[in-house]
């Protein structure tokens, strides 16, 4: 091992505004007034007359106000979920039901039954939304939809 590596650095630290015999007395080497010369100071994002990173990289996206938070379903896929063996689902389909099975995401807080496909089981369905071809497709296996109003 080298000697260098071994002594401790004992430079002492050098203390600003202490006299004018220290040499960094006076303005503290900060200069004379302006903006820079005052404590408490940063300016932030500014880059020295460079333009900020903020104003050169491109704006994207915006957060909606009408976010989507209703799930939809087919006749088809609903049919495809009762086929299912795993899913044991036979009377009852909610919103409830769908999230613990995890067919539908979390994020969604209503349910919106659509009429394309066509549904064979007689069941009984909870949902917020339902089109007129949904529900008479339904009724017409015998099965029943209640609309949630809220």
């Amino acid at each position: 091992m080298e000697l260098n590596t071994l002594i401790k650095n004992n430079k002492k630290k050098i203390r600003v505004g202490r006299g004018i015999g220290s040499g960094r007395g006076k303005t503290s080497s900060r200069g004379h007034k302006g903006q820079k010369s005052r404590s408490g100071v940063a300016i932030k994002s500014f880059e020295g007359g460079q333009m900020p990173l903020y104003r050169r990289l491109p704006k994207r996206g915006f957060k909606s106000i009408n976010k989507n938070i209703t799930a939809i379903l087919n006749l088809s896929r609903i049919q495809n979920i009762i086929d299912k063996p795993n899913n044991k689902i036979k009377k009852n389909l909610d919103l409830k039901i769908l999230k613990e099975k995890k067919i539908i995401n979390k994020k969604f807080k209503k349910l919106k039954i659509l009429g394309t496909g066509e549904i064979k089981n007689n069941i009984e369905i909870s949902a917020h939304f339902a089109s007129k071809q949904a529900l008479s497709k339904i009724e017409k296996v015998g099965g029943k939809i209640s609309i949630i109003k809220k």
